[in-house]
């Protein structure tokens, strides 16, 4: 018994010892890939799903490398090492694969294929990747030309303005260059062409177009051209020479103007022919001269006008013109309110009504009151409007009633709330009520005599007021 034991003995630990070898060999072979196992081309037999996804990591962040197709048969390259890149398999994919090869019997050899394809995920360091884009040749190289549309070259006196030829270039959009490359890497390519992916700057305008042509006319043109401004009898000339000057090139198919200079020019017309708000002599009805200014009277509309004659140097025509307004009087010259007007004589206090250089009416008034500081100001003004029956109002007073509230039946303003109207609360004008006893500021007329010269006068008539 004890011999049979003892051959038993070592039978029994042979059993364990083949169990436990075929147990541990059953489970090296669960956890990694039979032979022939491979994913998309990257040998993975014989190793686990953790070995499997380093191998692949280290052999692509090594092996990887982007080559940069450029202009004139240039190329640079980026190592994968150089960005931080790397390629993962997306998660289960690897678990997967030896999960079906574990439950189909791990069969291989020649008759089964083993080999896969499939998803993989390119990652690489951002601020890695920015910089060495950003320090490639084709961004901040030397040997960089410009690429340019055709053009049109400067004012050289006495020189004819000429087209410059187009240059085709090797300069690229940086922010495309990027974007195309990070989308290459992002997608594992190997080559990124940047003149396919439209990354270079491209000519726009050749000599050969006929839009440039035509502007190079024009703009020889202008080297022959004046603009006349006409301000009645006078004239002022911008010379072909000084126009020249103001040339600054051209954009979108138009002569480009330096709008300073152009301004510039306007503003010394204003100063030299606005009159508005200038000291003017008029002779009055009864025979003198005074001295007057007041906001009537000729001034231009500078910015509408530096507009205009840009405007009209980019048509590369001479041509005569008025400046554009922003108010006008009856005619240049002297006597610019012409020979129908509203007169109003303050210190006489009497009003005329001028029509073609002769009193067609006339009547006595009452003015502001002087004593209170209601005085009607003197100055040269216009008609503003004219209405038929008008409350006129004073000030607001702390109750919420007016000052004083007086129905007129014809309203004639001229300087803001002053105005010609009819003052039937009153029995006498002229001498010297308006001292003490005048008006708010207008023009007191008779009721009698005010529908008469409401029927004269007109919206824009000149009303001149002197002491």
């Amino acid at each position: 018994m004890l011999k049979g034991v003892r051959k038993l003995f070592p039978t029994a630990v042979l059993v364990m010892v083949f169990t436990v070898g075929t147990v541990f060999a059953a489970w090296a072979e669960d956890n990694t890939f039979v032979s022939g196992t491979s994913y998309n081309g990257l040998g993975i037999s014989g190793l686990t799903v953790d070995e499997a996804a380093e191998q692949m990591k280290g052999f692509y962040s090594k092996e990887y490398k982007l080559t940069i197709k450029e202009r004139n048969g240039e190329k640079e390259i980026i190592e994968g090492t150089e960005i931080g890149y790397t390629v993962t398999v997306p998660d289960g994919v690897l678990q997967g694969i030896l999960d079906k090869q574990n439950a189909g019997g791990r069969v291989f050899g020649p008759d089964v294929d083993n080999r896969h394809r499939g998803e993989m995920q390119n990652i690489y360091n951002e601020e890695l990747l920015t910089a060495k884009v950003d320090g490639l040749n084709c961004i901040s190289g030397s040997g960089i030309v410009t690429t340019a549309d055709a053009g049109i070259s400067g004012y050289q006196e006495g020189q004819p303005f000429v087209i410059i030829p187009e240059v085709r270039g090797n300069n690229v959009y940086p922010e495309r260059v990027q974007a195309a490359i990070r989308q290459a890497v992002l997608a594992g390519s190997q080559e990124v062409d940047l003149d396919a992916a439209g990354c270079y700057y491209e000519i726009q305008v050749t000599s050969e177009d006929a839009g440039l042509k035509a502007l190079c006319d024009t703009m020889n043109q202008c080297r022959e051209m004046t603009v006349t401004y006409v301000f009645g009898e006078q004239q002022e000339v911008l010379a072909a020479e000084t126009i020249c000057t103001w040339i600054t090139g051209s954009q979108n198919g138009q002569v480009m103007i330096d709008g300073d200079a152009a301004a510039a020019y306007v503003s010394s017309l204003a100063a030299n022919y606005d009159t508005a708000g200038t000291v003017r002599t008029f002779h009055t009805a009864t025979g003198q001269e005074v001295s007057l200014t007041g906001p009537y009277g000729w001034q231009i509309n500078q910015e509408a006008e530096t507009a205009g004659l840009i405007a009209a140097i980019q048509t590369g025509q001479s041509q005569s013109k008025e400046p554009v307004y922003s108010l006008t009087a009856v005619e240049y010259g002297s006597q610019e309110w012409g020979s129908t007007y509203v007169e109003v004589d303050l210190s006489g206090q009497h009003v005329y009504m001028i029509q073609d250089g002769a009193v067609v009416w006339d009547a006595s008034c009452v003015t502001g009151n002087l004593a209170k500081n209601h005085d009607t100001p003197s100055g040269i003004y216009s008609l503003s409007y004219k209405e038929r029956n008008k409350v006129l109002r004073g000030a607001i007073q702390a109750d919420g009633t007016y000052e004083y509230e007086s129905p007129v039946s014809y309203w004639m303003p001229f300087n803001g709330g002053i105005g010609l109207h009819d003052a039937n609360w009153r029995s006498n004008f002229g001498g010297t009520i308006y001292n003490k006893s005048g008006s708010h500021g207008c023009v007191n007329l008779p009721s009698s005599k005010t529908a008469a010269l409401y029927e004269l006068v007109y919206k824009g008539i000149p009303v001149i007021c002197y002491q």
